[in-house]
């Protein structure tokens, strides 16, 4: 045995143990959820015809779509991705070319930057649109609509079997 083989292995050994780290780091890129004109396939957040999707987006945390009725109503359909959570209640066109969904002192805000959930004039959270559709305006001063839809920055997890069959029933 030489004199060289310890620190050789101790050297072979740390370069494996950085390998499996660098590689438990690197996330796994994941493509945004499959969508058409309505909304996410198989999603609490797609409006069901004869409704048609006027935005819908996705958050790291939570997927909305505001639908429009044929006789001019809009609804706002979200669902929280973690727990599969749905809300399902009617929505309004807001001051800030967004929308806006209340459900018992809780007001959803819906633009193509971000999903903001506030009680009265505190807000909750928001939480940045990495995947948007539709025509809604930024919430920038100044800013004008996108020209495009944007390309989704952030991977986002499948649908879950909460979601399948989001029919709203």
């Amino acid at each position: 045995m030489s004199t060289h083989e310890p620190s050789a292995f101790r050297l072979l050994a740390a370069a494996t143990a950085g390998s499996a780290l660098l590689a438990i780091g690197t996330p796994v890129a994941a493509a945004a959820p499959s969508s058409d004109s309505r909304g996410y396939l198989d999603s609490t957040a797609r409006c069901a015809s004869p409704s048609t999707a006027v935005v819908f987006g996705s958050t790291d945390s939570s997927r909305v779509a505001i639908c429009e009725s044929a006789d001019g109503e809009y609804e706002y359909r979200g669902v929280r991705v973690r727990d599969g959570a749905r809300l399902i209640v009617p929505a309004s066109p807001s001051d800030d070319g967004g929308f806006t969904a209340d459900n018992d002192g809780i007001t959803y805000t819906v633009t193509a930057d971000a999903l903001t959930i506030t009680s009265g004039t505190k807000v909750i959270r928001k939480e940045t649109m990495v995947d948007f559709h539709g025509s809604a305006p930024t919430n920038s001063p100044g800013a004008s609509p996108p020209a495009a839809t944007p390309t989704p920055t952030t991977p986002l997890p499948p649908p879950l079997p909460a979601e399948v069959g989001g029919d709203g029933s």
